[in-house]
């Protein structure tokens, strides 16, 4: 199983370069760092499509604050967290967040 992630910029319309990315998995009832990372400049996180990741809880962490700040912008939200459970791990997935200083939206989906 893989984890694609992309994040988007709601305000201007483009991908969100820049964004740091958390992404955190219950491990013994613990959330537990799996790996961090920064999106690029499709706002992808590439680096986690070739980790081997098991069934369970995860959640990735975007730090809509830094991201916006770095715009000139406050955010509403200044950490977005998308929590989603994988119940097979044959598949990849896809997670998708468009952001904006006052508002977001997930995409979840999976590639058989």
């Amino acid at each position: 199983m893989s984890i694609t992630v992309q994040a988007l910029d709601g305000v201007y319309g483009r991908s969100a370069a820049g964004v740091r990315a958390r992404l955190e998995q219950v491990v013994d009832d613990v959330w537990t760092v799996v790996a961090g990372a920064e999106t690029d400049s499709r706002g992808c996180v590439d680096d986690w499509s070739g980790m081997d990741f098991e069934r369970g809880l995860f959640r990735i962490a975007f730090d809509s604050d830094h991201y916006f700040a770095g715009l000139g912008l406050s955010a509403v939200y200044p950490e977005i967290s998308v929590m989603f459970r994988i119940a097979d791990a044959a598949h990849s997935y896809r997670i998708q967040v468009t952001l904006s200083p006052s508002a977001y939206s997930t995409y979840f989906g999976s590639c058989a």
